[in-house]
């Protein structure tokens, strides 16, 4: 829950920056120069790259929780079995020894989405972060393209 706080408060910063910039950058525009319209032009390109960037942004993590949420139901969500320090901060070694495991799952099973999201968990774990987002990023995209189940698969 604090985790969300935090990302709503620094969504709502943002966006009050990005409000006060582009005023900036409309105010330059008025002013009618080659100098400021130029100028204003160029504000106005921040905000809106800001924008764009949040936007994505929140959309991966809205459906990187409800990927964590249909998981969840399923009961398959990972087990946190990762040895800590006295600190609290995950050992490297366990990290490593359960990102083995979980990139074989997802070797054995390339095309579901749930290794995937499981090895992004185990990415993460190791402090490999751009690993861990490409990683989940892959579970969404196959998770959008899967198939429902057959009525006659699910046995109805």
């Amino acid at each position: 829950m604090r985790a969300k706080i935090t990302y709503v408060v620094t969504a709502a910063v943002l966006v009050f920056y990005f409000v006060l910039v582009g005023s900036r950058g409309v105010l330059l525009i008025e002013h009618g120069t080659l100098l400021t319209v130029t100028f204003g032009v160029a504000v106005l390109i921040l905000p809106a790259i800001g924008i764009w960037f949040l936007w994505k942004n929140t959309q991966f993590v809205r459906r990187a929780n409800a990927l964590a949420a249909e998981l969840d139901a399923e009961g398959g969500l990972p087990v946190d079995e990762l040895i800590r320090t006295p600190s609290g901060r995950i050992d490297r070694d366990s990290a490593d020894a359960v990102f083995a495991r979980r990139r074989e799952e997802t070797e054995d099973a390339p095309d579901d989405w749930r290794s995937w999201f499981r090895l992004a968990v185990a990415y993460q774990d190791a402090r490999d972060t751009p690993r861990a987002r490409k990683a989940m990023q892959r579970a969404i995209a196959l998770h959008g393209r899967r198939t429902p189940a057959s009525p006659a698969a699910s046995g109805t």
